[in-house]
This record gives C-alpha cells, structure tokens and sequence, in this order.
C-alpha cells in the first residue's frame, strides 16, 4: 500500500493549492491512505470547522495537529465530535480529543498516532512513555506517528526509538522539508521533517520582511501569511500492510 504524509498546510495559500492538486498526487502515487497536517490550516494559524471542512473534502483520511491544535476558540468541541481529527496524544488526561485513531479499511487497519515533542515547546507529558501506553493499544502493524517537534535531535531520537516498533515517524512543526528520508532497521519509513505546504518565498509560510523586522529589532510584530505562490511538501510511503513493514519512502516537492 502507498500512504501520503502532507507536511504543515499553512494558512489559504496551503489549502488552495491542495485543493488543485492533491487529486492528481493521489492518482500519480497510487494512494491508498492520505494524513495531512492542518495545525496551521486556518488564516492566521490554528484549525477551524471551515479549514477542518475543506481538508476532509480535499481526501483527507486523517488530519494531526500539533502546538497549535488549541490555538482557535472556534476549535473548541472540534476534537470530541471528528475522531479522524487529531491532537498531540501526550496533552494531559482531561484535554480535549485523541491522541491517536485506527482507521479500518476492511480488512486493512491503519494507526495514526498525533505525539508533539516537549524541547523548546510546551512542558506536555513525556512523549516515549505516552507512545508505550499507546502501542499497547492498537490492534494493527500499520502504525503511523506523526512527531511534532521543534528539535532534530528529538525527532531523530524517537526515529531509533521506534524503530521496528512502528510503520514510520514522520516528523513536522519546523516547516523545511529535510532530505533525510530513510528505512530505520530494514523497517521503519523516517524522516525528521515532511516540510510545509504553504507559500514557498516565506518564513514558514509568514511574510519575509516581517520576520526579519521580528528578528532585527526585537519588536512585536502581526504576523501575515505570505501572498507568494505556495508549494506542497510531503512524502509518500510505501508499507506491506500485512507486517506493517515500510519499504520505501520518497519525498515530494511540488510547486
């Protein structure tokens, strides 16, 4: 089977280009299964109903989120009524949502699992002993995880940690796709960072010349989406649904 990972969709620009051409990339890879990433969906980061809406009609199978997912009051019952919508699984018991879903294809199941890393983001409950309770709780071998984290050394740690244990980690929050994509232990599909979809001539999807403001002043600034031409950034992979095994895993870069 061939299951595609779409990196950060960030703001209109992210989704509208998706809309054009998700069917053409589903068509062209032999998708099976789609995961897309929707923390920043929304104009002006976060996820609402209308962002949540036109990604599942794009082909969406399941959307993550990340340190964003909360960021939108209109957010609010969002995770409690869509079980194919995804918050990091290690926020505390009592927070709204899921952390992760199975997905039954008949007679394919496929896990997904939503973890957010804790350097330099927010003090959530450790994410290597979150994901041990987890994968004692999914029935299927095509299990895949969805890192959110800000550091690559992080990322790379769970990569190993998982290795053989799941179908793949992929990770995302950073926005620069990595080229880094390799099969850990003859098993594992990685890679530290799916990259964003989003406009290209920006800084993770902002205006440049506002950031650089940011950054040279140290000044509060609005931070507006860039109206660049946008590009989409994810990867493709490849698994034997039976072992839950990954075979390959190439990544896409379209404009």
């Amino acid at each position: 089977m061939n299951l595609l990972f779409i990196g950060d969709v960030v703001g209109n620009a992210g989704c509208e280009i998706l809309s054009k051409r998700l069917y053409n990339i589903k068509k062209e890879y032999d998708i099976d299964f789609t995961i897309i990433n929707g923390e920043n969906s929304a104009q002006g980061n976060g996820i609402t109903p209308q962002s949540y809406d036109k990604l599942i009609r794009m082909g969406a199978d399941v959307i993550t989120t990340g340190n964003h997912c909360f960021k939108r009051k209109e957010a609010v019952g969002m995770y409690s009524e869509n079980e194919i919508l995804l918050r990091p699984a290690n926020y505390p018991d009592g927070a709204e949502g899921r952390g992760f879903t199975v997905v039954d294809l008949c007679p394919v199941k496929i896990a997904v699992v939503n973890l957010m890393g804790t350097m330099y983001l927010e003090s959530l409950d450790n994410p290597f002993f979150c994901i041990d309770k987890i994968l004692e709780q999914i029935d299927t071998p095509n299990i895949f995880v969805d890192f959110h984290a800000e550091a690559t050394s992080e990322k790379k740690a769970m990569g190993f940690y998982l290795e053989k244990k799941v179908t793949a980690v992929i990770g995302t929050h950073t926005h620069v796709q990595t080229s880094d994509e390799t099969i850990l232990g003859g098993h594992t599909a990685y890679i530290t960072d799916a990259g964003m979809t989003g406009p290209e001539r920006s800084v993770l999807g902002v205006e440049s010349e506002i950031i650089i403001k940011k950054l040279k002043y140290h000044t509060p600034v609005k931070f507006v989406e860039s109206s660049n031409p946008a590009s989409i950034n994810g990867v493709v992979v490849s698994f034997d649904e039976k072992s839950g095994k990954a075979t390959n895993i190439s990544r896409i870069i379209m404009h």
